[in-house]
């Protein structure tokens, strides 16, 4: 459909020169997604009753990913409220840039393989809060953990919501994925790694531990409040590494675990703060923490996918794949390319539409095309700012611009999809 896709590319043109025409992304993202609907709707191709259908069928699955990082949000909110990533952020603490952007870049590579990359993303930014007080530094240490969180989610099973899919529908299995994945995954997070190391000077002071320029000791943190940190961080970390483990075991979706979470960390706030005054106790509360939290963020991201939603209902997007087989041919190549498209397009419905038009009995499990399209789906998001839940996080928490992130990171994240991809391919033919 024509009009929609057009309306589409012109809301997307908006989102990316939000910097230029002052235009918030969440008001262009909101507008685009129901004006792709509301075309559709009246386009005559279906019936308002079939179209309130599909319109149902889609919020389900962007509930579930917004309920998620409203709970992820809120905890990590909560931790930070407790002082709680004090307790990390003392432990790694460097003044070398170099030294501190290889510490974070490699935490986020791991954690967000544990957890997810989205909730990484949204934990080692409050991390680095607390680390870097330059915001261009920041800003620059923010992209990496981008691309560090992308690339680690995307060799885990529960990394990543499109390896998640591939997991789930039987097309990868765990040992293989992480067996065949690590090393790709790796190096499209130390390529940009290394050229950012390279371009920092080795001794830029980036965190002074003190309270003024002269170096006095920190504040003295009562035996109470340490606890209080020290339960919080591990109540939130905690219960996020648990997700997953809950997921597995009741099959219930991943926001269910989140908002499990959420409540366990409610309850513990509620008693180890029930004898303070209510003004002692309000900035501590997850009511306050829930009016913190980034909240056009998540309307940006409903605004998204609600518009991507509207494509996969119309059919653009199996379109979009169709044509890939027809006009490339090779497999591999079309697999790059959906792994770049997902940069531009949301990777969920790029992957769903890629498990249609592939079928298992053809591709059986663990076959090259479903590890490759696991790795390029993953990673390749990190390419532009809006590709990943990660990065639309880190967009709205560190207020980083479409334009920017363009300029100074987008060119090192194709850098290391692309060496990763090498990596990969070059595995299979040399080893099999």
């Amino acid at each position: 459909m024509p009009v929609l896709l057009i309306a589409f590319l012109l809301g997307y043109l908006l989102i990316t020169l939000e910097d230029v025409i002052h235009l918030n992304k969440t008001a262009t993202a909101l507008i685009t997604g129901v004006l792709c609907w509301t075309i559709y709707a009246l386009s005559g191709h279906q019936v308002g009753h079939g179209v309130s259908e599909q319109l149902g069928h889609h919020l389900v699955s962007i509930a579930e990913i917004l309920f998620f990082l409203l709970g992820a949000m809120t905890i990590v909110e909560l931790i930070d409220a407790h002082d709680g990533f004090t307790l990390i952020t003392d432990r790694i603490a460097s003044r070398s840039t170099r030294t501190l952007l290889a510490i974070v870049s490699l935490l986020s590579f791991f954690l967000s393989a544990l957890l997810d990359n989205l909730t990484t993303s949204i934990v080692m930014i409050s991390v680095l809060r607390k680390l870097v007080r330059d915001p261009d530094q920041r800003r620059i240490m923010a992209g990496m953990v981008i691309v560090a969180s992308n690339a680690g989610g995307a060799w885990s099973p529960i990394g990543d919501v499109t390896t998640t899919m591939l997991w789930i529908g039987g097309h990868i299995t765990t040992l293989n994925v992480i067996r065949t994945l690590l090393l790709p995954s790796l190096v499209a997070m130390l390529v940009p790694l290394l050229i950012l190391m390279y371009r920092y000077p080795a001794t830029t002071t980036v965190f002074v531990p003190s309270t003024d320029e002269e170096g006095v000791s920190r504040p003295y943190v009562t035996k109470v409040a340490r606890r209080d940190r020290r339960l919080m961080l591990s109540i939130g970390l905690g219960g996020m590494l648990f997700v997953p483990i809950f997921k597995t075991v009741t099959g219930l979706p991943p926001y269910m675990g989140m908002m499990l979470v959420l409540g366990a960390i409610w309850v513990a706030s509620e008693l180890i703060h029930k004898d303070k005054d209510e003004a002692e106790r309000e900035p501590l509360t997850p009511a306050y923490a829930l009016q913190n939290i980034d909240t056009p963020s998540v309307l940006f991201f409903l605004g998204i996918l609600l518009a991507v939603g509207a494509l996969e209902s119309v059919g653009s997007l199996r379109a979009m794949a169709d044509w890939l087989n027809q006009t490339v041919g090779n497999i591999d190549l079309i697999v790059l390319l959906i792994g770049l498209a997902s940069a531009v397009v949301d990777n969920v419905p790029i992957v769903a539409a890629a498990m249609g038009m592939y079928d298992l009995q053809t591709y059986p499990a663990d076959n090259k095309l479903w590890e490759f399209l696991a790795y390029c789906a993953g990673t390749g998001g990190s390419i532009l700012l809006i590709g990943s839940a990660a990065g639309v996080a880190v967009m709205g928490m560190e207020k980083l611009e479409f334009g920017w992130y363009l300029r100074k990171i987008s060119w090192l994240a194709l850098l290391g999809y692309l060496a990763g991809a090498g990596t990969y391919l070059a595995m299979i033919t040399w080893l099999g």
